[in-house]
């Protein structure tokens, strides 16, 4: 049995791609790249934007195309099953995130093979569908925020954190396996922990000493942060661990406390500015990286411009905007004072706009500078190779390192480049 795979959305979608990945392999069945190859294709759907729905339809119509079994499964199958199956009844199955208890009960029976028998699903049993050096280790499912434009405790359902020394174990199976570099993802990552404990506290920077004990564990990075749970231990756990990367990837979707407050964020202007500051005066290399989102309903010209400022003020590292989606069953669905798309376009590329300039010149403070670097991966026609170093988080945002060498290296191997120039989000240079 030949298998074709989509994994749309995010990269806590794609550990479970992963893990649904190796049942197949595990079963006997070999996992093609050429849809037209394959006897039955599966697609991983998002279903967290209206972009990222209107992607998982059009791949699932492609799909349909190449005439195989088709197997959606994912966010937009869990949020919208029924319609799904009105709409595209091509579909052979949809499998949504609550059937993945029993996903393996459900495989054998669409594959309806003597010969094949699926296992239950499991963190610690993944294929890795990207670098096997640079693996996501999802350490909780759902949120409990509640933000008022989010659809994902609508689909992920209440905050659940893993099992602590699960997690560890797991960390360990992948380092043995070659991991030089481990990140930690989930809706919530700031908050890991507290359903764990009786004191109802953070976790996170205990699972962060933890993991660092291992041996060949070279990088730890942790994603999505909530930011009034960032706490002092946090911050002096990431000052003091030489393992633990300086990366702050902290979305606060606006800086207007009106705003904020509208959206059903905690904290305000004032908190967040602090914040940051907080966090440069502590790790002044500190890689700093948000995301915002523009034209929420009432959002006024005077909240754009704090907004503006505020970016300007900050200059962070990393920077995305998105127009605000109105989620159908999200509290603000119904918010009166919608902005137009025509508006919402605006504000988004006056600040993308502001943020090349920013990047431009971080860039160019760069060159000098060496950075110990993963190497990724190499190109022979232009003989370049590829990699990252902490300042660089691996989903395919932030940009990348791109540097020539002397001799062949190590796909995995840690070098230091010294940075000559840039161009656009990526840093130029040479291996030394």
């Amino acid at each position: 049995m030949k298998i074709g795979f989509i994994s749309l959305g995010c990269a806590k979608n794609l550990v479970d791609s992963e893990m649904i990945l190796f049942l197949l392999k595990n079963a006997g069945c070999e996992i093609v790249n050429e849809p037209s190859e394959a006897d039955a294709i599966f697609v991983n759907t998002c279903g967290f934007i209206e972009p990222a729905k209107q992607e998982a339809l059009a791949t699932i119509e492609e799909m349909h195309t190449y005439g195989k079994k088709l197997i959606v499964v994912g966010c937009y199958a869990e949020r919208y099953k029924e319609q799904l199956a009105k709409d595209m009844p091509f579909i052979d199955r949809i499998i949504t995130l609550a059937d993945y208890p029993k996903i393996h009960l459900i495989l054998n029976e669409i594959f309806n093979d003597e010969g094949v028998k699926f296992l239950p699903l499991k963190y610690e049993n993944r294929l890795l569908a990207t670098s096997s050096f640079s693996p996501y280790v999802k350490i909780s499912e759902g949120c409990n925020n509640n933000c008022t434009y989010c659809a994902i405790p609508l689909i992920r359902g209440r905050f659940k954190s893993r099992d602590f020394s699960e997690l560890v174990d797991e960390c360990k199976k992948l380092i043995l396996n070659g991991a030089k570099e481990i990140n930690l993802i989930s809706q919530d990552t700031t908050r890991y922990g507290i359903d764990l404990n009786k004191e109802r506290k953070s976790l996170l920077p205990e699972l962060l000493r933890e993991i660092s004990k291992i041996d060949g564990v070279k990088m730890i990075r942790f994603l999505y942060l909530y930011p009034d749970e960032i706490t002092d231990e946090l911050l002096l756990e990431v000052k003091n661990n030489p393992l633990i990367v300086p990366y702050f990837d902290v979305p606060i979707q606006h800086i207007s406390s009106k705003v904020l407050h509208l959206m059903n964020r905690r904290g305000d202007e004032e908190f967040l500015r602090n914040l940051f500051k907080k966090i440069r005066n502590l790790i002044p290399n500190a890689i700093l990286r948000t995301t915002y989102i523009v034209g929420f309903p009432t959002e006024t010209d005077e909240d754009f411009e704090k907004l503006y400022r505020f970016t300007e003020e900050v200059e962070f590292d990393r920077l995305g905007v998105f127009t605000y989606s109105k989620e159908e069953d999200t509290a603000a669905y119904n918010f009166p004072d919608e902005i137009t798309e025509e508006v919402k376009k605006n504000r988004l590329e006056r600040i993308m706009k502001l943020q090349k300039k920013i990047t431009r010149k971080k860039n160019k403070s760069e060159v000098g500078k060496i950075h110990k670097t993963l190497v990724e991966n190499y190109d022979p026609e232009t003989k370049f190779y590829y990699g990252r170093s902490y300042a660089f988080a691996p989903d395919d945002i932030d940009g990348m390192i791109v540097f020539q060498a002397d001799k062949t290296l190590e796909i995995g191997d840690f070098v230091d480049v010294l940075i000559s120039t840039s161009y656009g989000y990526d840093l130029i240079g040479d291996k030394i």
